[in-house]
């Protein structure tokens, strides 16, 4: 497979991955976008990792075809690799080390030779704005400048495809911000981004397309607005401090709903909410009606789908329950199997 003469920087048809009687992977396609933010959302178990680590080229699939950066992941592994930056969960700089040191050590990695991998270090440390902090222990870093530095380690080649596997993962919400700021950066330079991620607010910050995978397999592919769309849109939510309250906000709420749509009321929350398309003009008309007749509201804002709720319209299950022993069984076993294909490859 070629991607050369494409606009796809990655494109994947049918792609298999089994570990025992299982599949990680089963019939998964991908179209990834040159210069793009690509998210690949799903649950823990869902086969993101998977589908990663395959077009990474660290485990061969089973089945199917992939192609990155113009080359075959089966065929031209090599080619892939020297096209490719791959940031994983946690963060992989040394804690030992200063940022400048962790930066110049993954140069020297790569056989830029001292005085090259010296001078690509001080580069990316401006460019993750970390120049203040390079000659700092990594003890001193908060969670967002580790990650940041994890992405300019990832960036030492100045690969064409970056994977970035749910980078914000345990971050806090400044951190976040930083970490994305930074992707932001890396796609205003050229780079094409594939972002895992369970968090549909990443995906809507970040991706220009999103991908949503479940037990190994495709179910939707569009952008960001249209997935949330595609469960109902915004909603004007209330919560009002008297349950006893709640059918005269239902009533508030039916004047400014779509068409169609029922206000929804919840008396163990005190809530309703109800699906509207002219979101702030929405919102200006409940909070003042509901004022107008004396209806105490505790809280009343705009909300949009969470993940669980674009998750149990796509799948028919919540994001949360997704991961069960054998799920978590098959990932084992598929971190097992893809350090064992790297060891071997790496001798080779």
């Amino acid at each position: 497979m070629t991607t050369t003469a494409t606009p796809y920087a990655v494109l994947a048809e049918g792609l298999v991955k089994r570990y025992g009687d299982r599949n990680a992977l089963d019939g998964f396609d991908l179209e990834v976008r040159r210069g793009t933010v690509h998210g690949l959302l799903g649950p823990n178990g869902a086969g993101k990792t998977t589908a990663v680590r395959v077009l990474a080229t660290l485990v061969r699939p089973d089945g199917g075809r992939a192609g990155v950066a113009g080359h075959d992941v089966a065929r031209e592994p090599a080619r892939v690799r020297r096209r490719i930056g791959l940031t994983g969960q946690y963060a992989a700089v040394d804690e030992i080390l200063t940022g400048r040191q962790n930066l110049e050590m993954f140069g020297r990695l790569f056989h830029l030779g001292t005085r090259r991998a010296r001078q690509r270090a001080g580069e990316l440390l401006e460019r993750f704005a970390l120049t203040e902090a390079a000659d700092k222990p990594l003890k001193a870093y908060s969670g967002g400048m580790r990650r940041r530095l994890d992405l300019a380690a990832g960036m030492i080649l100045a690969p064409e495809v970056l994977f970035l596997d749910e980078p914000t993962t345990g971050l806090d919400p400044r951190s976040r911000n930083e970490v994305w700021e930074a992707v932001r950066s890396l796609v205003a330079g050229g780079t094409t981004v594939l972002l895992t991620t369970q968090y549909l607010e990443e995906a809507d910050r970040l991706a220009d397309r999103v991908t949503v995978i479940d037990r190994g397999v495709r179910i939707a592919d569009d952008t960001p607005a249209a997935l949330k769309s595609a469960v109902g849109g915004d909603r004007v939510e209330v919560v009002l401090y008297d349950a006893a309250d709640l059918p005269a906000a239902a009533k508030v709420l039916a004047r400014v709903a779509d068409e169609g749509a029922e206000p929804y009321t919840d008396p163990v929350e005190r809530r309703a909410h109800a699906p509207v398309t002219d979101r702030v003009a929405a919102l200006t008309e409940v909070a003042r009606t509901l004022q107008d007749e004396g209806v105490g509201v505790e809280d009343i804002g705009l909300r949009r789908p969470t993940l669980d709720e674009v998750f149990l319209s796509l799948t028919g299950h919540r994001a949360d329950t997704a991961t069960d022993t054998a799920t978590a069984a098959v990932s084992a076993a598929a971190t097992a199997a893809g350090a064992g294909t790297e060891q071997k490859e790496n001798a080779a």
